[in-house]
């Protein structure tokens, strides 16, 4: 301020002189110092201009309540660089046993006489675990065999009298028709015994159907019958008898049918079990041909190694990779701005005068997962993003990382 006043006088001091004039002095050298005294004036105000430019910047950062200082934004930023980005499916699925076998009864629901195994019970492939109701069969058997005995009988009479047919036909004794018919007899016999014994062995397989093996290795898991109850294999709440074979487990899950070009048999897969708080890495080993009608999904199955702890049906996160791209520029979603022209992030720039200015910058976005975005363009390695503070921030505002 004492230099504006100090100018302010020396003007008034010209407007003075150029009025009164000077007798002493002729008029060339009365114009010549005027025109000196401009240009000391001038070189003041121009050293002046710059003290009250350098005098305001230094108030606009200490003074956060002036005009000029709401113009400058305080901003964080982060260096943008490059890494891999993957993207995952997120779906829930359940432990699955690679082998699971539901027991039924091979000829039909009958009345259990005796049950030889428990639930949790290890057991073996061909293990007997029930005995059924038999009489019946049992019955049939023996009168399949005491009509067996009477075939026999009967046929050997026809063989003993069709062969003293033969022998009195050798001697002139007796009728040629005579003779067939016996040899008839005869064969007609042997065709029944034939038959009545392939129905004793038919008769004797679905006997040995009243006994109920175990078709696989593993544990009873479910054991829902008691002696005196029909065993048809499945009751209205479940399986009666399910054997699981738990040395080799898998997880299942219902993908979305829009998924069905991004995953493939090999995908990669992340499986989270979280009652177990284990985390398996596995491939896709298998892909349903068929969508769902209800679900409109299909089924993906991935094998995991056997562990103690894990059981089938138990709950697992599964997170299939359908896509990847290494050094990709990768920034947090939540920095990306829309409007009508597109998307939008700011990013820090350099003025001629040294200014640090926030730009604009419209970018590709590709794949999101997470909190992360991977940029097609628009972006590049170095550059420094506005990760905070870029709400209601525009081209050109004057911005700064530290107060």
């Amino acid at each position: 301020m004492k230099k504006i006043t100090q100018i302010s006088i020396a003007i008034s001091t010209l407007f003075l002189i150029a009025s009164c004039g000077n007798s002493s002095k002729d008029g060339s050298a009365a114009i010549n110092d005027k025109k000196a005294a401009i240009e000391k004036l001038k070189a003041d105000k121009t050293k002046t201009d710059e003290e009250i430019k350098k005098l305001q910047a230094e108030l606009e950062k200490l003074d956060t309540n002036s005009a000029n200082a709401a113009k400058i934004k305080l901003v964080s930023v982060t260096a943008v660089t490059t890494e891999d980005f993957k993207h995952f499916i997120d779906l829930q699925g359940k432990i699955d046993a690679e082998n699971i076998s539901y027991i039924s009864p091979r000829m039909g629901p009958a009345q259990v006489k005796a049950v030889y195994v428990s639930q949790g019970q290890a057991v073996k492939k061909g293990q007997l675990l029930l005995k059924l109701d038999d009489a019946i069969m049992r019955q049939s058997v023996t009168a399949a065999t005491q009509q067996l005995e009477g075939i026999k009988t009967q046929l050997g009479y026809a063989r003993n009298l069709y062969q003293r047919q033969q022998n009195l036909w050798k001697e002139g004794i007796g009728t040629e028709v005579q003779l067939i018919t016996a040899k008839t007899n005869v064969t007609s016999l042997e065709n029944q015994l034939s038959a009545a014994g392939e129905n004793i062995k038919t008769l004797q397989e679905q006997l040995k159907t009243a006994n109920v093996y175990s078709d696989v290795t593993g544990i009873a898991d479910i054991v829902a019958i008691r002696v005196g109850e029909t065993f048809s294999g499945m009751s209205a709440t479940g399986p009666q008898i399910k054997i699981v074979n738990t040395s080799s487990l898998k997880v299942v899950t219902n993908v979305p049918e829009n998924y069905l070009t991004r995953i493939h048999k090999g995908s990669q897969v992340q499986i989270f079990i979280p009652d177990a708080n284990k985390t398996v890495n596995s491939t896709i080993s298998l892909i349903s041909q068929a969508i769902d009608p209800t679900q409109r999904g299909f089924i993906a199955e991935a094998k995991i190694p056997y562990d103690a702890v894990l059981k089938p049906s138990q709950s697992a996160v599964v997170k299939i990779l359908d896509y990847a791209a290494a050094n990709a520029i990768v920034i947090p979603v939540n920095v990306i701005q829309s409007d009508e022209t597109g998307k939008y992030v700011y990013v820090v720039s350099k003025s001629s005068n040294g200014k640090t200015l926030a730009h604009r910058v419209v970018v590709t976005i590709g794949e999101v997962y997470g909190e992360k975005v991977e940029i097609k363009a628009g972006l590049k390695a170095g550059d420094q993003l506005v990760t905070e503070g870029f709400q209601n921030l525009y081209e050109g505002q004057t911005i700064t990382t530290t107060l």
